[in-house]
């Protein structure tokens, strides 16, 4: 019988670790060689008493249909940090990435593709960089970085790479220089960089302070004034604690699929904003729900975490060192007086391996 090529493929993680599969990875005629017993087909020499019977000789065979399409077929493993989910693709033989922007938007279709808030690809680094990441979001947008892709891209490294214990790797990113190292419990902590205050880099249009940053300014959204503060890590951030009548808001009350896309696509944002909304519990504790820019409603947001820090000690609300539960889980947040750099922690998860035609 001939072999049927399904259009998506799934695994789940075992014991055995991704480089035992590197070369799927990496090499896809590898998995699809005419050895692969996936697709070999027996001959057939039926037998019947003392007659012996042999299949007719064929004319010699022409290209398969996989043969012509594996060119097309991207493998990849899924990840996930907090529930914000990713398709990491090996792209380090290439500066181009291996999906278009409109083919991205198709594998993140949580309906008729893959599923997923991103595709992010892994690329040589330049510049005394380890690695370069680029992502795509899933409307096809490409933002300048994401703080729970990048721990997800250091996980991913290191299993392509067979690196075991701590590991350190120097990110290339459009958000610049990215910093994130695998601790000894599996978690990533990472090196965000100086957050970005003043607002024509964020950038916002909202009214400065004297120092040039936007820190509890009032911004109009379908007729309610909402207090904010505007960070950019790397990415922009809108943050906000209350509305204008001051009341400290109830995160959960928060009808996100509402008002989420009139701050993200409001004017005053030029470049489009991440918008996070927050509960203070006490000054280590904040929780927080986020509407991305280019994603919606996610399950966790890294870089918003660590702008909402930034926020919540500009207005007084926390320390320096805080927890910040989203609705994937807790992120530790650490923005450092001594460097002026944000420092995240959590964890990035192996989900399964796959592979599905372009």
């Amino acid at each position: 019988m001939p072999t049927t090529s399904l259009p998506l493929a799934f695994s789940l993680p075992s014991r055995r670790s991704l480089p035992s599969i590197s070369p799927f990875l990496r090499h896809p005629k590898l998995y699809h060689s005419k050895s692969s017993p996936f697709l070999r087909n027996p001959s057939i020499r039926p037998l019947f008493a003392s007659v012996s019977v042999d299949a007719p000789k064929m004319a010699p065979s022409q290209p398969s249909f996989l043969d012509h399409k594996e060119s097309a077929v991207l493998h990849f493993v899924k990840y996930h940090g907090l529930g914000n989910d990713f398709i990491m693709v090996d792209n380090r033989e290439s500066m181009e990435p291996r999906v278009t922007p409109e083919q991205a938007m198709k594998i993140c279709n949580r309906n008729f593709g893959v599923g997923a808030d991103g595709v992010i690809f892994v690329m040589s680094g330049f510049n005394g960089t380890d690695y370069t990441m680029r992502i795509f979001n899933s409307d096809g947008s490409e933002p300048e970085m994401c703080g729970n892709g990048v721990r997800c891209f250091a996980r991913f490294i290191a299993e392509l790479e067979n690196l075991h214990g701590t590991q350190r790797f120097r990110i290339h990113t459009g958000a610049g220089l990215i910093i994130p190292e695998i601790q000894n419990d599996g978690k990533v902590k990472v090196d965000m960089g100086q957050p970005i205050l003043l607002a024509p880099d964020v950038p916002t249009k909202l009214p400065a302070n004297h120092t040039g940053a936007v820190v509890r300014a009032e911004i109009l959204v379908d007729g309610i004034g909402w207090n904010v503060t505007c960070v950019s890590m790397g990415n922009p951030h809108c943050v906000t604690f209350s509305t204008k009548q001051g009341e400290p808001l109830q995160v959960d009350d928060i009808k996100l699929e509402e008002v989420g896309p009139k701050f993200e696509h409001h004017e005053m944002f030029p470049s489009r904003t991440n918008t996070e909304f927050v509960q203070v519990f006490s000054r280590s504790h904040l929780k927080m729900r986020v509407w991305e820019r280019g994603a919606g409603a996610t399950l966790a947001c890294g870089t918003g975490a660590c702008a909402v820090v930034v926020a919540a000690v500009l207005e007084g609300h926390a320390e320096r060192i805080c927890t910040v539960d989203l609705p994937g889980g807790p992120l530790e947040i650490e923005w450092r007086e001594e460097d002026n750099h944000v420092y995240m922690t959590g964890p990035a998860e192996k989900v399964f391996y796959g592979s599905i035609p372009l």
